[in-house]
């Protein structure tokens, strides 16, 4: 099995269906939901289909250790090809992850703006950053001028990048603060109903918003057709 292959059996594959072609090069997008939905495994899996294309990947953290984030990966790239009959699994792993970089910082002393610095660092000491993540950001302590400088960032390098937010509400108006709303090219909500736990569509682009367009595997927690 060649890296090509798990781009074509990713869980992304299903979003960017739904979703006309998902992010564009230069856009960021945003994950919401209560604690403990599954807000990193979609992070992840975005990961993991960045990665899948040759990409390097920087997943920031401000709320795991690099240790949690890593079983993240392990899990999602074993569930996504837990029937495929793999015989090169490890070895696939192994050249998949290795352009990945994780960085943990604390949002209460370390802001997005220093985070874009830290990444212009890793590309001046030759680390070709091409797509990231950022999980557990509190968007109530980002400003206008952090948001701006990520996104200058992403559409000065031509790289994708997707937040993580805790969000009681499923509204655009309650994920994502009114000033930074615009910064953002798609938001998507998880929520859990009676039968599961759903993926909506509360922004992308120009469609109109679609509620439960994807489900989470219970067990896997991967984005999958209801």
């Amino acid at each position: 099995m060649e890296k090509s292959d798990y781009f074509d059996f990713s869980p992304v594959r299903l979003f960017d269906k739904c979703t006309n072609g998902g992010l564009k090069d230069g856009e960021l997008g945003l994950v919401t939901a209560k604690k403990g939905l599954g807000k990193t495994s979609i992070l992840v899996q975005f990961g993991m289909d960045a990665l899948s294309q040759g990409k390097q990947l920087v997943h920031v953290s401000f709320d795991q250790h690099s240790s949690n984030v890593i079983s993240w990966y392990e899990s999602i790239f074993t569930e996504t090809l837990k029937k495929k009959n793999v015989s090169n699994i490890n070895e696939l792993k192994n050249e998949i992850v290795r352009n990945r970089t994780i960085l943990n910082f604390n949002q209460e002393t370390f802001s997005l703006n220093k985070v874009v610095n830290t990444l212009k660092a890793l590309k001046d000491g030759g680390i070709n950053v091409s797509a990231i993540v950022v999980d557990g950001v509190d968007l109530t302590k980002v400003s206008t001028d952090d948001m701006k400088a990520v996104k200058s960032f992403a559409k000065s390098e031509k790289l994708t990048v997707w937040f993580s937010a805790t969000s009681e509400g499923e509204t655009l108006k309650d994920s994502v603060p009114a000033d930074l709303e615009k910064d953002f090219a798609a938001v998507i909500h998880i929520s859990p109903k009676a039968d599961g736990v759903y993926v909506s569509i509360v922004k992308c682009h120009d469609m109109d918003a679609a509620s439960d367009v994807l489900k989470l595997d219970p067990k896997t927690l991967l984005m999958t057709n209801k």
